[in-house]
């Protein structure tokens, strides 16, 4: 049987994008602040470290607050989008657009989008390739799920990609070769990507897909394991491993280098095993919702 909907209005969508973006850019997680102030409280109490965790953990407060952005980098902004099966997703598209556009208005996003050959800022942060959003049809559903990441650009700046083997490292086609490769991209990183952060680690796929299976994995919560026990097992390691290696908050120090490292896996060709990395900074700002297909929230995730 043939069942056909009547397409969505594009401005209940606009009206959950904007909330959707206000609550991503301006309400840390919860899973993340508790992580900061764990690792405060671990701190030594004259360190530089506790002084910084304890000054994110302010300004996290006061974004909520107010409400105004987090930090002043409001990212790329990224979209994951499920749809269920005979949904037309232009209208739902125009309203996130839209709403875009007003959050910008708001000051709930930065004028954050420049026109690359012309080097001219957006005003709206509207433009070629921006947002991104990535949609996909999830048979078995009727609701529409969507999930928002603000990823800024000195993470993004420090965020890598491995070919393996490499001999510089040294690494092989193993799991013993992914972790050389995570510890070395935290490594040189330093604090420029704004640590304590979390690592989205894809192994495998090709070049392009290894970047937005890293960055995907930015989206799961601090308490989740990958669901294949080797590398919930190296995902608990490196945390650990990185985390003795004293970067510390923004790079002065500590035992507090990462939050979480979050790892999955993707098919590959004979010829290439890519380690690709996507670093997040502290403010891992993600936040989902499911909605239904005219566009009403019926809950919020992250």
């Amino acid at each position: 049987m043939n069942c056909t909907h009547a397409p969505s209005d594009p401005a209940a969508w606009a009206a959950t994008g904007l909330e959707l973006l206000r609550r991503t850019s301006t309400e840390l997680p919860d899973d993340i602040t508790a992580a900061l102030q764990r690792a405060a409280d671990d701190a030594r109490e004259d360190s530089a470290a506790t002084a910084i965790l304890r000054t994110l953990i302010e300004n996290a407060g006061l974004a909520r607050t107010a409400p105004s952005p987090i930090c002043q980098d409001t990212g790329t902004l990224t979209c994951w989008i499920g749809i269920p099966p005979g949904f037309d997703p232009s209208p739902m598209l125009d309203g996130l657009r839209a709403a875009v556009a007003e959050s910008t208005r708001r000051g709930y996003l930065r004028r954050n989008t420049i026109e690359t050959l012309s080097g001219t800022s957006c005003d709206d942060n509207l433009a070629e390739g921006a947002p991104v959003m990535h949609v996909e049809t999830v048979p078995g559903t009727d609701d529409v799920r969507l999930w928002l990441l603000l990823k800024g650009g000195g993470c993004e700046n420090v965020s890598t990609q491995y070919s393996l083997p490499d001999a510089s490292l040294p690494a092989g086609r193993d799991l013993e070769g992914v972790r050389a490769c995570v510890l070395h991209a935290v490594w040189r990183a330093q604090g420029l990507g704004c640590a304590p952060g979390v690592l989205g680690v894809c192994i495998g796929g090709d070049r392009a897909e290894g970047y937005l299976h890293a960055k995907r994995q930015l989206l799961r919560p601090l308490d989740d394991s990958a669901p294949e026990p080797e590398l919930a097992e190296l995902e608990k390691r490196l945390l650990q491993e990185a985390n003795t290696l004293g970067i510390g908050p923004m790079g002065l120090g500590g035992g507090t280098t990462l939050l979480g490292v979050k790892l999955a896996a993707r098919s590959r060709l004979p010829a290439s095993y890519f380690v690709t990395i996507a670093y997040s900074c502290w403010a891992c700002r993600r936040r989902g919702c499911v909605a239904t297909r005219d566009g009403v929230v019926k809950g919020w995730l992250g």
